[in-house]
C-alpha cells in the first residue's frame, strides 16, 4: 500500500511520537495535517506545529499546520475542514495527543482528572467522530490510537487509576470503532511500545535522564505505525499492537538501533506485565 498522495490527520504532531510518525509517512509521500496547540516553543518540550510542518516538507511530504486543542470540538471541526479543503480528504487518523499524571486517587486533583479525560477520552472520541465521514471516502482508511492493550492486572489500577482509566478508554474507542466501521472497511487499531520511549513526558514527568537512557527512540513507533498502516484496512482491524511484535512480523528483530544508549538495559513500559 503506497502512501503517495494520502493524507494523515495526526494529533499532537508537533513533537515526539506524533511528529516521528508524521515524518515517516511524509518520507513516503504522504500529506500531513499537523493538528497541535504549540505556536511558541516551550524549552522543556521542544517544537511547534510550524517547525514540525517544516520538517515534514523537508523530507518530501506536504504539511498543513492547524491550531487544534482537541478539548474543543469547534477546533477539531475547523482543523478537519481546513485539512480536507487543502488536501481533498483524510485517509489516516493518528490519535496521539495525550495527557499523563501518574498520581494515586487521593492525590489526583479534579482538574488533572478532567484534563486527562478531556484529551485522552473525549478528545479522541470527537476527533474520530469528525474524521469518520472523510475516512469513509479515503483510500485504505485507518484509525490508529496510541494506547495500550487492556491489561486487567490490578497493579495497573492501584497506583494511577485516573490515567489508567483514560488510556484504556482510548483503546476501547478503537476496539468499538473496529466493529462499528468494519462495514465501511475503516480499520481501527492501537499501538503501544514494549519499552519506554524517549519523550518529553519521560524526561520531565516520569524518570528524567536516567529513564531516557533506558528507553528507545520514537522511531520504533514510527516504523511500527508505518507497517500497520500499509495493511489492508478491510482485514487489519480490532488489534492492540505492540511495536516489537509488529516489527517481528516484518522480519525485523534486531532493535538495537532504536536504543537511546546502545546496549543499555531497557525499561518495560506501563500496562505490560
Amino acid at each position: 500500500m503506497s502512501f503517495q498522495g494520502k493524507t494523515a490527520f495526526i494529533t499532537g504532531a508537533s513533537r515526539g511520537i506524533g511528529k516521528a510518525i508524521a515524518l515517516k509517512l511524509a518520507s513516503e509521500g504522504a500529506n500531513v495535517i499537523v493538528a497541535a496547540k504549540s505556536v511558541e516553543e516551550n524549552p522543556k518540550l521542544g517544537g511547534t506545529k510550524f517547525s514540525a510542518a517544516n520538517e515534514i516538507e523537508a523530507v518530501g511530504g506536504k504539511a498543513l499546520a492547524v491550531q487544534c486543542d482537541i478539548r474543543f470540538e469547534e477546533q477539531i471541526q475547523a482543523a478537519v475542514s481546513k485539512g480536507v479543503e487543502t488536501f481533498g480528504g483524510i485517509d489516516i487518523l493518528i490519535n496521539n495527543a495525550s495527557a499523563i499524571f501518574l498520581t494515586s486517587t487521593e492525590h489526583t486533583e479534579a482538574k488533572r482528572f478532567d484534563l486527562m479525560h478531556d484529551i485522552n477520552v473525549r478528545g479522541t472520541f470527537l476527533v474520530c467522530k469528525n474524521c469518520i465521514p472523510h475516512l469513509r471516502k479515503g483510500q485504505n482508511p485507518h484509525i490508529l490510537n496510541l494506547s495500550p492493550p487492556l491489561n486487567m492486572n490490578l497493579k495497573w489500577f492501584s497506583n494511577h487509576l485516573a490515567y489508567t482509566l483514560s488510556k484504556y478508554n482510548m483503546t476501547m474507542i478503537a476496539l468499538g470503532l473496529s466493529a462499528e466501521l468494519k462495514k465501511d472497511r475503516i480499520a481501527a487499531n492501537t499501538l503501544w511500545p514494549r519499552t519506554t520511549i524517549a519523550t518529553a513526558a519521560v524526561q520531565n514527568l516520569l524518570g528524567g535522564e536516567a529513564l531516557i537512557n533506558m528507553s528507545r527512540t520514537v522511531d520504533i513507533l514510527a516504523d511500527a505505525a508505518y507497517h500497520i498502516l500499509k495493511k489492508s484496512s478491510a482485514t487489519c482491524t480490532g488489534n492492540t499492537f505492540l511495536d516489537e511484535e509488529v516489527l517481528a512480523t516484518e522480519g525485523i528483530t534486531d532493535l538495537e538501533k532504536y536504543s537511546v544508549v546502545k546496549g543499555a538495559k531497557l525499561y518495560r513500559d506501563l500496562f505490560l506485565d
